[in-house]
């Protein structure tokens, strides 16, 4: 069993069948990890973190201070300069693209900028992917209508992009990268362009999904809302990592 199952059936299925234990070992291993970059600007400078399964982490740090190079290498979409980046046990920098697009469909990725599609529905920008992958439309609906659920949009399934709100788009871009139950999510800045109200309902449905057993990871400069969820938090820093 992937160990979202049980979120995408939020609500319907039995406490029982919830995967609340955190899983044994480490989901995220970076060795005297640097990444400079052909300016020769150092974004990164032989920084080393581990992330165990299950955990919910916060990366703070100012604009332009790694944060986001760090979290990009985790799907890499960035490869280190030096050093190693390993996830779930395999070294990013090892893997030719196909693998690389095997491994990326375990990790749920959350932006900024929503990047939905205009021109296609709420339900057709979550499921959009599933498409992609092969999923029959049969177990694509079966993963839908609770997905929707979990982010309080399955009365908007219909609606496009432009009728939603900036709160309610982002929590659009948060199904899309949880129908598929990975075991990790990235987030990166996803309460950026939200106010606070908005802001913390986004939280909470990562909490909620941490709970699940996911393991969490989400940038942020928002120390406020940091403060508010008393999760572990790493700032970056010149190029360094500090565990706060």
């Amino acid at each position: 069993m992937s160990i979202l199952t049980s979120t995408v059936n939020t609500e319907t299925v039995h406490s029982e069948e919830k995967i609340t234990q955190r899983q044994a070992g480490t989901m995220i291993e970076l060795h005297s990890v640097s990444k400079t970059y052909t300016n020769s600007h150092h974004a990164l400078l032989n920084v080393s973190l581990q992330v165990n399964k299950g955990e919910f982490l916060f990366i703070t740090g100012a604009s332009g201070s790694g944060k986001s190079t760090l979290l990009k290498m985790l799907y890499g979409a960035e490869l280190p300069t030096q050093g190693e980046v390993i996830v779930d046990d395999i070294n990013i920098a090892t893997l030719e693209s196909y693998s690389l697009s095997l491994l990326r469909r375990r990790i749920g990725i959350v932006f900024q900028d929503y990047k939905l599609i205009p021109q296609r529905t709420v339900a057709e920008n979550v499921t959009f992917v599933l498409q992609a992958q092969g999923y029959t439309r049969k177990e694509i609906q079966r993963r839908l209508e609770p997905t929707l659920k979990l982010v309080g949009l399955l009365s908007k399934a219909d609606r496009f992009p432009d009728q939603l709100s900036g709160g309610e788009q982002q929590r659009v871009s948060i199904a899309r990268a949880i129908v598929g139950t990975p075991p990790l999510i990235l987030a990166d800045e996803p309460t950026g362009n939200l106010d606070p109200d908005n802001s913390w309902q986004v939280i909470q449905i990562f909490q909620k999904l941490n709970s699940f057993g996911a393991t969490v990871i989400i940038t942020t400069h928002d120390e406020q809302l940091v403060r508010r969820c008393h999760h572990p938090v790493v700032q970056v820093k010149d190029g360094k990592l500090y565990r706060n």
